[in-house]
């Protein structure tokens, strides 16, 4: 949404600015300068990627629309109530009933209270295969935490990809503009006999070009570059606090400690007070 706001708010600010100065606006539409530039930057993309970054490039642009959860307080605390439940589980139940959990994510009825962990497949086996590995007794906690570590920054490196995709589609419109322009260029020095009229609607034509590749860079893929890395650093803060929960989860800490470890490293915007997570973890009921 506030992707749509954004790019009507840059387009409607130079159309305005350019009829009151007088500017007719029937010289700005020239769709052959834009099936040349727009063209030519797809174009370039795809030459410049691989599929999976083009697959990636096309789920990121939902995301503009869209939006990820990483960026509420609500999402954040379900991590909270999962791992309080789990390891309160864990105590009183045992491995079977955390083993139920992991092994059946999708039937388990501790999962479908925070569906903000089911939602992404992503993180969903995130923090099954962990959790499954602490069940199987496979690891120390260490070893575990460097084992996510990696597992995160490989997973920050492909959402990173799609990140540098868009920029490198940006920094290429200008140029791309400028060749749009050189085109129509050219086609008017093939009518400098024409009167000045006609060379003028020609020129005006031409750098029509220049103007949509640079607005099209700095004022509207850019940003959305830009707007795309943000969601991922959401997610990415996301699978932090996930790494965190999970190995207190395998130092057997109690379910409070693990709640407050987890709690501390959540970003500031989204991160609850000691007493709201207190009151969120009190009103949970024991799951079946």
């Amino acid at each position: 949404m506030l992707f749509l706001i954004g790019f009507i708010l840059v387009c409607g600010s130079i159309v305005a600015g350019y009829t009151m100065h007088g500017g007719n606006l029937k010289v700005l539409w020239q769709p052959s300068e834009f099936i040349i530039i727009g063209g030519a930057a797809i174009g370039a993309f795809v030459i410049s990627s691989p599929m999976v970054v083009i697959k990636g490039a096309g789920a990121a642009f939902k995301v503009l629309l869209g939006g990820l959860p990483y960026q509420k307080k609500e999402t954040f605390m379900q991590i909270l109530g999962f791992f309080f439940e789990l390891s309160k589980a864990m105590r009183t139940k045992g491995i079977k009933e955390v083993e139920q959990h992991i092994d059946h994510p999708h039937e388990s009825a501790l999962f479908k209270k925070y569906p903000a962990l089911t939602k992404d497949h992503h993180i969903e086996a995130f923090i099954c295969d962990n959790v499954r590995l602490i069940v199987m007794g496979s690891g120390l906690p260490n070893q575990l935490d460097e084992l996510m570590d990696e597992e995160i920054h490989l997973h920050h490196t492909e959402r990173h990809a799609v990140v540098n995709a868009y920029n490198g589609m940006s920094e290429g419109l200008p140029a791309l503009g400028i060749v749009a322009a050189v085109l129509g260029v050219i086609i008017t020095m093939g009518s400098i006999s024409e009167p000045p009229e006609i060379l003028g609607k020609l020129i005006g034509a031409a750098l029509v070009g220049t103007f949509f590749g640079v607005l099209m860079s700095y004022g509207v893929v850019g940003p959305m570059a830009k707007n795309i890395e943000a969601q991922y650093a959401g997610e990415h803060a996301f699978y932090v606090c996930l790494k965190v929960a999970i190995v207190n989860f395998a130092r057997q800490l109690s379910p409070q400690i693990i709640c407050e470890f987890t709690r501390k490293q959540m970003p500031g915007t989204v991160r609850p007070s000691f007493q709201q997570a207190e009151e969120y973890l009190n009103k949970l009921g024991t799951t079946a």
